[in-house]
């Protein structure tokens, strides 16, 4: 069994390479990996750091296990 299942919410930890600041963005789950430790989706927020344009909302990614802060059932990521 995966530990993120598809439509899950994972927030990911990116790093700014060039300042060493990181900031937490959240991912929609597509699928997971869990013997190598992948996650791929889909990004679900706006970015504050540039990261030389290499990611946007929307954009497809896959991060390691290590990256994940926090995850979220589609229930848990809606409820107030």
């Amino acid at each position: 069994m995966s530990t993120y299942t598809p439509g899950d919410y994972v927030k990911v930890e990116f790093r700014d390479e060039a300042t060493g600041i990181g900031e937490w963005m959240w991912m929609r789950v597509s699928c997971c990996d869990g013997r190598k430790q992948l996650v791929f989706g889909t990004l679900d927020s706006e970015r504050l750091n540039d990261y030389d344009g290499k990611i946007d909302p929307g954009s497809e990614l896959a991060v390691s296990y290590s990256q994940i802060r926090e995850h979220k059932t589609p229930t848990q990521f809606t409820e107030k």
